[in-house]
């Protein structure tokens, strides 16, 4: 972990931006430091991922009229000030790759952190293992 998930509206972006999307998010958690200049994500763990919404409505419904949402699921344990800081370099990157549409149309931007419980999560990854060679 950290896994963060977008869903988007289908009118909002093509493949090509939302994969650089997920590029710039994974590095904004990848350079994540906790008080002590530590690591706060462990970089195996790393998961971006943009889920196309081809049904939506928006507000008004007005066809211009699009979203982005986002949900970082973290396990529990980090401070408050690390969530809080995770969350605003998270958010400024995600305002900063969508300010154009931001200016030109409706656009609801949204971002949440959600902890869970390692009792209730199963994990097999090889990833943590071959980054460290």
């Amino acid at each position: 972990m950290p896994h963060l998930t977008l869903e988007y509206s289908a009118n909002l972006a093509d493949d090509a931006s939302l994969y650089r999307l997920c590029e710039t998010l994974a590095h904004v958690l990848d350079a994540q430091r906790d008080e002590t200049g530590a690591r706060v994500y462990p970089r195996g763990g790393i998961r971006t991922r943009a889920l196309r919404c081809d049904h939506y409505f928006v507000a008004d419904g007005a066809p211009d009229n699009a979203f982005v949402h986002g949900c970082l699921k973290i396990a529990a344990g980090r401070s408050p000030a690390v969530r809080k800081a995770t969350g605003d370099a998270l958010f400024d990157a995600i305002k900063r790759h969508f300010e154009n549409d931001f200016a030109q149309r409706g656009l609801a931007l949204s971002l949440e952190i959600a902890e869970f419980s390692e009792a209730g999560s199963w994990k097999h990854n090889n990833l943590h293992a071959r980054l460290k060679t």
